[in-house]
C-alpha cells in the first residue's frame, strides 16, 4: 500500500473537481486527482455536451424542412442518426484535451484513475494508495435516477449515460420525465425523424414559471411531439422494439424506445461517508454556507452538494472553496444570481426569482416589467419572434429575470450580472447595444420600467412645458 500526503485532495474529475485542481496547483498547492471513470465527468461525456451536440443536428434538419419562410425552398432535411451520434462523439473529442489527464498532470497535479473512499476524516483510500490531505473536496456529481417502477429492470431503456451511443435512430421514444433533460431530448428526436411521447408525472417542465414553460410546450406540441402529463408511470413491460409504459391512471404509452429522464441522485454511496463524520442529507451532502460538511476539513461542491445541479453551479463552487481554502478567506456560496437555461427552441432561462415567487417575497413593492420579440427588429428579421422577458423589480433593481425566446441563454447573462452586482435598471437602460441585436430586448426591458415614469407622469410633461417656455 502507497502512502501520499497532500494539501488539498479532489474526489471527482468532472467541471468542479477539475476547476478547484487547476486553480489551486497553479497557486502552488498540492493537490491529488482521484477520478474512477471519466475525465470530464458527466457533462463532457453524458450531459451538456453531447446534449447539445445532438440538439444542433436536429436543429439543423429542422432547418432545412422550414427554410421557405426564408425564400428558400424546404428540403427533406433527411437524417443519418448514426451520422449524427457520430458528431456527437467528434464534439466530445476535441473538448476532451481540455480535461485530459495529461492536461492537468501538466499542472503538476497527481492524477490517480481509481474512486476514492474514506478511511478516516483527513485520509481516502483509492486502490492501493492512501491519501492523507489537509483538505478533501468531494466532487463526484450525480447520475441518472431510475425509480422502481415495477417492470423496468427487465425491459432495454436509455439514460443519459447510454443515449449517445445508441446508433439506431428510434421509431418511438417513449421518455418518462418532463424536465429539462426529457424535453431537450425530446425535440432533438422529433425533429430527426422519431415519434417521441413525453410522460410526466406531474406538469412537464413544472419547476419554471408556468407562462414562460407554456411557449416551449406549445412549440414542442406543435412540432409532432406528445406530452402526456399527469401520467404517473406505474408499470413498464415488453421487450425491445416494444414497449409499454402504464400510467397509473390506466393510460397506456406505446413505443420501440424508452429513456428515463426523471432527475438525477448525487454520486455518494462509494464514499464511506460515516468513516470521515460526514452527514449526508436528501439529495447529497450536508453542507453550510461555505460549502464545508459536518467535517470541516471536506467540502462538498457542485450537483453533490444538494443544491442546482448545474455545471456552471459546480465550477462557481470551485471558486467559492478556493477563497476559503488557499487563502483562509470567508466565501460564502449564494443562489440569488445562478441562472439557467433549457436548450429548447425557443429557449427558456431564469436567473434570480421567478415573478410568483417575488410577489410572495416583496408582494406590493414588486413591479413586473415586460418586452415581446415580436418589437425587436433582429428576430423580426431572423423570423423567430415567439417569445418575450419579464424582469421582476423592486426599488429599482432587478430581483428576478425570465426570458423564454431565440437565445434566451444568452440574453440572461446580462441579467445574472446585474444581479450578481446589484446594478439598478438604470444602468441597464443606459448601455448601447448595437442595431439590430437581439440583445436590444433586454435594454428594451429596462426602458419599459422607466417607461411610464417618464412618458405618463404629469410631473415629467410640466417641468418639459415650463423649459419650452421659459429658457431661450
Amino acid at each position: 500500500m502507497k502512502h501520499i500526503k497532500t494539501d488539498i485532495l479532489i474526489i471527482g474529475a468532472g467541471s468542479g473537481g477539475l476547476s478547484v485542481a487547476a486553480g489551486a496547483a497553479q497557486m502552488g498547492a498540492k493537490v491529488v486527482l482521484l477520478e474512477g471513470h471519466k475525465m470530464g465527468g458527466d457533462c463532457l461525456n453524458y450531459g451538456c455536451v453531447p446534449s447539445k451536440a445532438l440538439i444542433a443536428s436536429g436543429k439543423a434538419a429542422y432547418g432545412q424542412q422550414n427554410s421557405a419562410q426564408y425564400g428558400v425552398k424546404d428540403a427533406a432535411g433527411q437524417v443519418d442518426y448514426a451520422a449524427a451520434k457520430d458528431h456527437v462523439a467528434d464534439v466530445i473529442a476535441q473538448i476532451a484535451p481540455v480535461d485530459s489527464q495529461e492536461r492537468f498532470e501538466g499542472f503538476g497535479i497527481n492524477v490517480i484513475r481509481a474512486f476514492g473512499h474514506f478511511i478516516s476524516k483527513d485520509e481516502v483510500q483509492a486502490g492501493d494508495t492512501i491519501i492523507k490531505a489537509r483538505r478533501i473536496v468531494i466532487a463526484t456529481g450525480s447520475s441518472p435516477l431510475v425509480p422502481p417502477i415495477p417492470g423496468l429492470d427487465g425491459v432495454p431503456y436509455e439514460t443519459n449515460e447510454t443515449l449517445f451511443d445508441l446508433r439506431e435512430k428510434p421509431e418511438h421514444l417513449l421518455i418518462v420525465g418532463g424536465g429539462p433533460i426529457g424535453v431537450e431530448m425530446a425535440q432533438a428526436h422529433i425533429r430527426m425523424g422519431c415519434k417521441v411521447t413525453v410522460i410526466e408525472a406531474a406538469k412537464a417542465l413544472g419547476k419554471d414559471d408556468p407562462e414562460l414553460a407554456s411557449v416551449v410546450l406549445d412549440s414542442l406540441r406543435a412540432e409532432g411531439v406528445v406530452i402526456e402529463e399527469d401520467a404517473l408511470a406505474e408499470e413498464v413491460r415488453g421487450t425491445a422494439g416494444t414497449i409499454e409504459v402504464q400510467a397509473k391512471d390506466g393510460r397506456i404509452f406505446k413505443g420501440s424506445h424508452l429513456l428515463m429522464a426523471v432527475g438525477r441522485k448525487a454520486n455518494t454511496d462509494k464514499l464511506d461517508l460515516e468513516k470521515a463524520g460526514i452527514t449526508p442529507k436528501r439529495g447529497g451532502i450536508e453542507v453550510d454556507d461555505s460549502l464545508r460538511t459536518t467535517n470541516k476539513k471536506v467540502y462538498a461542491i457542485g450537483d453533490v452538494a444538494g443544491g442546482l445541479q448545474f455545471t456552471h453551479v459546480a465550477g462557481y463552487h470551485a471558486g467559492v472553496i478556493i477563497r476559503s481554502m488557499l487563502f483562509g478567506l470567508p466565501s460564502k456560496a449564494k443562489t440569488t444570481h445562478i441562472p439557467w437555461a433549457t436548450y429548447t427552441d425557443p429557449e427558456l432561462a431564469q436567473v434570480g426569482l421567478t415573478e410568483v415567487e417575488a410577489k410572495k417575497k416583496h408582494g406590493p413593492k414588486l413591479e413586473v416589467v415586460r418586452f415581446h420579440y415580436a418589437h425587436n427588429d433582429r428576430a423580426i428579421a431572423e423570423r423567430k419572434t415567439k417569445g418575450f422577458i419579464k424582469v421582476m423589480v423592486v426599488k429599482g433593481r432587478p430581483v428576478g429575470a425570465s426570458i423564454v425566446g431565440y437565445q434566451a441563454g444568452e440574453l440572461v447573462n446580462l441579467w445574472a450580472l446585474a444581479l450578481a452586482n446589484k446594478m439598478k435598471m438604470s444602468q441597464i437602460a443606459a448601455m448601447v447595444a448595437p442595431y439590430p441585436t437581439i440583445g436590444e430586448i433586454n435594454k428594451r426591458a429596462a426602458g419599459a420600467y422607466f417607461s411610464p415614469r417618464l412618458f405618463e407622469s404629469n410631473v415629467v410633461k410640466r417641468v418639459v412645458g415650463f423649459v419650452q417656455r421659459f429658457i431661450p
